[in-house]
């Protein structure tokens, strides 16, 4: 099986790995997209510290409200074992990403097993995409977008007036007055800035009296594990730079689709361990794809194929079903390469520098 190509023809991966180096090597301002596992994550943080570069996910805008939560605002959170067992009630906000509808389902469906109070009361705020056969035992709370609403609800249980009551808020006041420990989902996929900040105001506020939290599911868990990987590897999250020698991190400047629709990099380097389209590159920009394909990216002057993380190969992966990161053993050895490996391999062929993977 072929596994590397310089634009549409196959060629050993010794060449591949050399072009792209020499690619990188040229470079005056590279441009990563990481979307990888663990492993894979941290050596492309190494190469983008050896070439000067700059790296975000592919996801950006999502992750970079969900970063700027953590890192301007704040806010009090629950585990996703803890949402399981204690929260009797469930309030929803905005929609999740599908990789969560299961996890949704079983707190559907399921009762809490600490506090004996029968099945969960659910609300849901926004456009929420609901798990199959789930639609009968939730209950909407609008007046308006999210962020309407949830400004709206934070002000009459502060019991101030509004100009447009909640849709069914007496409903939800009778089931947070009974309620034990109720907890807010959302993630930043849909949920803008406003809103997302507005329902920590609201979690802060029920903290006063009795105890609410709120369950961060990620928009991308590959996302949001990298973004951790690169916290304790740098110091900052993703969008972070290395063009003056050493990690800055600027969530606007370093905004890969930004970057790339302004011309500010001259390469871009896009590593995916799961199948995926490649991100749209302008014009005039030099592109290596190391990426899950069977074939050549569209575009890209170097394709390297790797394996998907999990799949052709061991991997340590966030998991938003423990909140924590998890060991993922792979069901067969494949000869696909993990994207660490390729990284590597790269690194040491760049001109004029040992490679620091980190």
């Amino acid at each position: 099986m072929s596994v590397a190509w310089i634009g549409d023809r196959e060629t050993p991966f010794e060449q591949a790995a050399e072009k792209a180096a020499a690619l990188l090597h040229a470079s005056r301002c590279p441009l990563f997209t990481i979307d990888a596992d663990t492993d894979g994550t941290r050596a492309a943080i190494g190469l983008a510290k050896l070439v000067g570069a700059a790296y975000d996910h592919p996801g950006g805008a999502s992750l970079a409200r969900e970063t700027t939560l953590f890192t301007d605002q704040g806010g009090m959170f629950v585990t996703p074992g803890e949402a399981r067992r204690r929260a009797d009630v469930l309030v929803v906000v905005g929609a999740l990403p599908d990789i969560h509808l299961s996890f949704l389902a079983e707190l559907f469906t399921s009762p809490p097993d600490l506090p004996a109070v029968g099945q969960r009361r659910v609300f849901v705020i926004g456009n929420v995409s609901l798990p199959p056969g789930t639609d009968g035992l939730v209950e909407m709370l609008s007046c308006g977008g999210e962020a309407a609403t949830l400004a709206a609800l934070r002000a009459q249980c502060a019991g101030r007036k509004v100009a447009t009551p909640v849709q069914n808020f007496d409903r939800f006041a009778e089931a947070l007055a009974a309620a034990r420990f109720p907890v807010f989902l959302f993630s930043g996929r849909a949920s803008e800035s406003p809103a997302i900040e507005m329902l920590q105001g609201l979690v802060s506020d029920l903290n006063r009296k009795s105890r609410a939290a709120a369950l961060f599911l990620p928009a991308s868990e590959s996302g949001w594990g990298s973004t951790l990987a690169s916290t304790w590897l740098t110091g900052f999250p993703m969008r972070t730079g290395f063009a003056r020698g050493f990690p800055e991190y600027d969530p606007w400047r370093f905004d890969a689709a930004r970057m790339i629709a302004d011309g500010e990099a001259d390469l871009h380097l896009h590593v995916s361990t799961w199948p995926d389209t490649a991100p749209a590159n302008n014009d005039g920009i030099d592109f290596v794809a190391l990426q899950h394909t069977d074939g050549p990216v569209a575009g890209a002057q170097v394709t390297i194929a790797v394996g998907e993380a999990g799949i052709d190969h061991d991997a340590v992966l966030y998991s938003s079903r423990t909140g924590t990161f998890a060991f993922k053993r792979a069901p067969a050895a494949s000869s696909s390469p993990p994207a660490a490996a390729v990284l590597r391999a790269i690194a040491e062929r760049v001109p004029g520098g040992a490679p620091d993977l980190c």
